[in-house]
């Protein structure tokens, strides 16, 4: 017969396994909504910038927050003035653009492409002869200009739904069993002022350096769903895991997700922050729907989240027994239909177990400079 552990865990497992069901329902509604589809069409419009452009735009726009022409210290969309016409906005009057070097190209046709002196110039409209490879390089560069979506205004920008942290406090002693956790792994806990410390995310595992580092600027209850989420790195990857490495996209979604169900267990809605970051970072990984990459990630995940659960003494959410059931008590086969009339001895009598306190946290309106 099944002990109440044995009960416990099974009835956990199962929540846990709907509560991943709900959240690749949630990924597959989200990125098949207009919204997400219009954003993506948008971003794709846009191209790759040189380090060298980068670095261009980069102080070009330092120089303009600084003379108050752009309200934001950080450049955002860029793009060429006809580019955003082409978007349905207009650069607006007196907005100086940021100058790049823009690549000139040529076509160039060889017959043996291995052969680099083989390589000749096609003129304007020349074609190729019989037999030959064409190929495009790059011949010089001439100055260009682009703007920031600041400094232009027409149609709204579309953007994917963004992560909201959550506010209020944490569940009591969730923080500390987490803390411990993560330091039985070999790593220590670093609380940091703000995310200017750690790269402008909330929380970062550092492998090299054995260090998990959470920023304080957050509510204590973002702060302990970011420790689970860093948890979840320490236990499920590292330089070891190699599909990790590479796909970095799996790596994010198995994490948050983990970080889901740990809230969940202690009565924490994260919802709100982990169905629209879990959406982004599987929509990265090439050749899969972004409801794939949830799905098989479901078993390392409940696993994982489960390993945690036990460790927590923490008051969690029922397993969905009624209290006060004594399930390993054996049980007596009726010999008639009739309820015996005779009190049950008190020494036999189940007294309830209360119900464990559970917080419900709610997800606030503010967006996190970067994600985790």
């Amino acid at each position: 017969m099944a002990t109440t552990r044995e009960n416990a865990q099974a009835a956990r497992e199962a929540k846990l396994d709907e509560l991943h069901e709900r959240l690749t329902g949630a990924v597959d509604q989200l990125v098949s909504g207009e919204d997400w589809a219009r954003a993506l069409a948008f971003a794709a419009r846009f191209r790759a910038r040189s380090f060298s452009n980068t670095l261009l735009i980069w102080a070009q726009h330092q120089a303009a927050f600084e003379a108050g022409r752009v309200p934001e210290p950080m450049p955002s969309y860029v793009a060429g003035y006809r580019q955003w016409q082409t978007l349905g906005r207009q650069v607006e009057k007196g907005q100086s653009g940021y100058q790049i070097l823009a690549p000139v190209t040529g076509r160039f046709a060889s017959s043996n492409p291995a052969d680099a002196e083989s390589w000749r110039r096609l003129g304007k409209g020349e074609k190729p002869r019989p037999g030959e490879v064409v190929r495009s390089k790059m011949i010089t560069a001439k100055p260009a200009y682009v703007w920031d979506a600041s400094q232009t205004s027409g149609e709204p920008i579309p953007e994917p739904p963004a992560p909201t942290l959550l506010e209020g406090e944490a569940p009591t002693g969730l923080w500390d069993g987490l803390a411990d956790h993560v330091r039985a792994q070999g790593f220590a806990v670093l609380r940091v002022p703000h995310e200017g410390m750690i790269h402008g995310a909330n929380g970062v595992t550092d492998y090299t350096a054995k260090t998990v580092a959470i920023r304080e600027n957050m509510d204590p209850a973002a702060q302990v769903k970011t420790l689970a989420h860093e948890l979840g790195h320490v236990l499920l990857h590292g330089p070891d895991n190699d599909e990790a490495r590479q796909h970095r996209g799996i790596g994010e979604v198995e994490t948050e997700s983990v970080a889901l169900m740990i809230g969940a267990a202690h009565g924490m809605d994260t919802s709100g922050y982990t169905i629209p970051y879990v959406s982004t970072w599987a929509a990265r990984v090439d050749g899969k729907e972004p409801g794939e990459i949830v799905k098989a990630t479901g078993e390392r995940v409940r696993k994982t989240a489960l390993s945690i659960l036990e460790r927590l003494d923490t008051a969690q959410v029922t397993d969905g027994a009624p209290p006060g059931l004594d399930r390993d008590a054996p049980q007596r086969e009726e010999t008639s239909r009739t309820q015996p009339t005779h009190e049950v001895p008190a020494s036999r009598q189940v007294t309830p177990l209360p119900e464990p306190e559970t917080r419900t946290v709610t997800a606030s309106a503010t967006t996190p400079a970067r994600a985790l």
